[in-house]
């Protein structure tokens, strides 16, 4: 499906997260790939590095990394698998898209080459 009707039927919450999400994903690659599927928009590399999965009142932003992160932003117990990490933070807002999530987010994208 198209970004457009992906967006048609979602909260208004949502667009403006993506937008955030993508704007960070687009200074690591200006023709950085991702895929609005029914459940929700996958960024994808070599596979899918960052997930943005809409709930009922906000977005579960979800990760791969090569490390294991402590923070009190982790909204799900970090999964392991394969030797890579599965992060999640629930963000409720664009501006939560911050400095140090972003840089999060660059890392999943280095670590999926």
């Amino acid at each position: 499906m198209s970004v457009e009707e992906y967006f048609e039927t979602g909260p208004e919450f949502e667009r403006p997260i993506f937008e955030a999400v993508l704007k960070v994903l687009k200074r690591a690659d200006p023709d950085i790939w991702f895929e609005p599927v029914s459940v929700g928009i996958f960024f994808k590399r070599r596979s899918t590095f960052v997930s943005l999965r809409t709930m009922t009142k906000w977005i579960a932003v979800g990760f791969n990394l090569d490390r294991k992160l402590t923070s009190n932003r982790l909204s799900r117990k970090v999964q392991e698998h394969s030797g890579r990490y599965y992060h999640v933070i629930n963000v409720k807002e664009a501006d939560e898209i911050d400095d140090q999530l972003a840089e999060w987010l660059v890392e999943a994208w280095r670590a999926d080459e």
